[in-house]
């Protein structure tokens, strides 16, 4: 055990039964083993070439690492030639297009994770190494003139990168050092370069979240902050950096977070996607301008009833995918556009899509586009072609058949437009009442999306009878940034409103039992699946996973507080109570429903005495409960046995509370 977690430990013992600390077996054991290959053909880092005649991704059962380089022509999807590693025991990873159409790609050795990752380029058909990190490294680009490639590292790293990833270690003087992420340049001829070589061309004290390379080869917009990396990409700023002397000038900086950013063909602007964002990676805003020189940015899709999520800027314009209610769609944006239409809308279809570099990827005119596309019913599928009209142009997946039923569910609250997603087992019988399980994403700057469900874990709830409710509320993406924003100083507001009302829509269209309902969620989805316990009755079993329950002692011991801010306007120091409002503990009189707690033991999104606090509170009050920590685990427990245990566990809470 840990000294945190012997910390956890003693911090409750003397007034109530301790906690379970579940110790599974390690992730090098047959039992922490990942589960078997998906028969799911997979796409992964999809790419379209700079001249748009080629799509290059790494496919295989799942469009896993560790499967083939597949190049395939855009007109019809047939295979052009496959690029397998040539390293034994290499993967292949962050696979990236030169302006003249030359591969590069990240190949970890999969043999020794700890050995160092080699960035390759194809030359000639041939697999050279350009340069090997010992460390992180991530966010392969090519110069434009192609003749050198840049890449996002982290030397000598004490955790992953992201604050979802398990911490590092909280002993010896705190707060004193924290891991850098910085810009490096190799070049793609000449000499490989070994990892004590690697020297980064950015300041040791900027954390580097994104970048993008001035057309002119010269230099580098960013995303980046001062300190701490995971606990400040909300107070991000948009800066250019020169390559050459190390020196950071700030280009603008935002109200909003910020992601993409995006440099005109021009040199002269850079575009961004800014907005109400509460983690890094879980993208969505309007999309701004602002000149390379500086200046005030400009927020040019205004008002707009979507959330943008990806941005390209092509020759040819911006190129955005957006998420549209329930729909994925892309979008050309023409920001100077004066009394005409700035937003021209394509392709727009209830699904989710993604490749290797946003959501969809574009040639470098902005002409022709590439995705894979998949929503619950359908497996992925390579789409491409015209840049607002792509086809579906790979059938793979296509005789694989659906493991759910799946609808998607509008709705008024407060007069809010309002949607979830509905899925039921598949032949249920539409006369016999069901028991229902809401699940709250998390974020709550995010949305649920189609994804692929095959069966197996994704279907454990729906296989034993259950209907399965995932709302999108305000504080969600999907209907414009001003409802992104609509539950700032107001989580479990409105919030649980729209999912209470949300519920009410469902009950209205499909059997489901009111008298046995369940909620669920981690992160903010745990938030609101302890926080709902104290506003309502009407569940009758609760699974809350990495939840906030106090958010007084959250925002001091939590390692990312920054990210509170922007939704509260001020710190816990400077509110108290509008942080006390919204904490459960503060409310826990009134809680009733049993609840099943998780949570890992290093997560530094969430420390694991939120856990303990909620599950000390409902012990007090009397109301039955468990707690599980996992060790060593991160943020709502990603390692595949430990999520099982979880699972096995959630099922079990709802069945002996909702019954079949």
């Amino acid at each position: 055990m840990s000294a945190f977690a012997l910390a956890l430990a003693l911090a409750v013992q003397s007034t109530t039964p301790a906690p379970v600390l579940v110790k599974l077996p390690s992730q090098g054991s047959a039992a922490a083993a990942a589960p078997p290959r998906s028969r799911v053909h997979g796409y992964g880092r999809l790419l379209i070439s700079p001249r748009g005649d080629q799509i290059a991704a790494i496919e295989g059962a799942g469009g896993r690492a560790a499967g083939p380089i597949v190049i395939r022509s855009v007109a019809d999807g047939h295979v052009l030639r496959t690029i397998t590693p040539a390293a034994a025991g290499s993967a292949a990873t962050g696979l990236t297009y030169s302006p003249s159409g030359q591969l590069a790609w990240l190949s970890p050795d999969t043999s020794d994770a700890k050995g160092p990752t080699a960035i390759v380029v194809e030359d000639g058909g041939k697999q050279r190494v350009i340069a090997r990190v010992k460390g992180l490294v991530q966010s392969l680009r090519f110069s434009p003139g192609g003749d050198r490639i840049a890449a996002l590292v982290v030397l000598n790293p004490t955790k992953e990168t992201g604050a979802t990833q398990a911490g590092a270690r909280q002993i010896g003087e705190i707060g004193e050092t924290s891991d850098e992420q910085r810009l490096a340049i190799f070049a793609v001829k000449g000499e490989a370069v070994t990892p004590d070589q690697v020297k980064p061309v950015s300041p040791s004290d900027r954390y580097i979240y994104e970048y993008d390379w001035t057309p002119d080869g010269a230099g580098f917009v960013v995303t980046s902050a001062l300190g701490n990396g995971d606990n400040n990409w909300w107070v991000a700023t948009l800066d250019y950096v020169d390559p050459a002397t190390g020196g950071v000038r700030n280009i603008a900086k935002p109200a909003t977070q910020l992601n993409f950013p995006r440099v005109s063909p021009d040199g002269k602007s850079v575009a961004y996607i800014g907005g109400l964002m509460s983690d890094f990676g879980s993208i969505g805003g309007d999309v701004w301008t602002v000149p390379l020189a500086g200046g005030t940015p400009t927020d040019v899709t205004r008002n707009a009833p979507m959330t943008f999520q990806s941005l390209a800027w092509t020759r040819g314009g911006l190129r955005a995918v957006a998420l549209h209610n329930d729909k994925a769609e892309i979008v050309a944006i023409t920001p100077d556009v004066r009394g005409g239409k700035p937003l021209v809308t394509g392709y727009s279809q209830p699904v989710s899509v993604s490749a290797g570099d946003g959501r969809a990827s574009f040639s470098a005119d902005g002409a022709k586009v590439a995705m894979a596309v998949e929503d619950f019913t359908h497996a992925p599928a390579i789409y491409a072609g015209t840049a607002l009209a792509p086809v579906q142009i790979t059938h793979d997946n296509d005789a694989i058949p659906a493991a759910v039923a799946a609808r998607s569910v509008t709705w008024k609250s407060d007069g809010y437009n309002v949607q979830g997603w509905l899925l039921s087992p598949l032949g249920a019988d539409p006369a016999k009442k069901a028991p229902m399980i809401v699940q709250v994403h998390g974020g709550p700057s995010a949305a649920t999306s189609p994804r692929f469900i095959q069966p197996g874990p994704a279907t454990e709830y729906l296989d034993a009878g259950y209907y399965l409710f995932s709302p999108n509320p305000r504080g969600s993406y999907g209907q414009g940034e001003a409802f992104t924003a609509a539950n700032k100083r107001d989580f479990g507001g409105g919030d649980l409103r729209d999912i209470l009302a949300g519920v009410d829509a469902v009950e209205k269209i499909a059997p489901v039992d009111n008298n046995r309902l369940g909620m669920t969620g981690c992160s903010y989805g745990g938030f609101m699946a302890m926080w709902a316990n104290t506003q309502t009755n009407r569940f009758k079993a609760i699974v809350a996973g990495a939840g906030l329950s106090n958010m007084v002692s959250y925002y001091g011991t939590n390692g990312i507080d920054q990210w509170l801010i922007p939704f509260y306007g001020k710190t816990t120091y400077d509110d108290y109570k509008i942080y006390e409002d919204a904490s459960a503990v503060y409310h826990v009189k009134s809680a009733k429903t049993p609840t099943f707690i998780y949570v890992g033991e290093r997560d530094i999104e969430v420390p694991p005495t939120q856990s303990i606090e909620w599950w000390h509170a409902l012990k007090a009050e009397g109301v039955d409960t468990s707690l599980v920590i996992y060790p060593d685990a991160g943020h709502c427990v990603p390692r595949p046995d430990q999520n099982a245990d979880v699972r096995k566990r959630a099922l079990a809470w709802f069945g002996k509370y909702l019954g079949k």
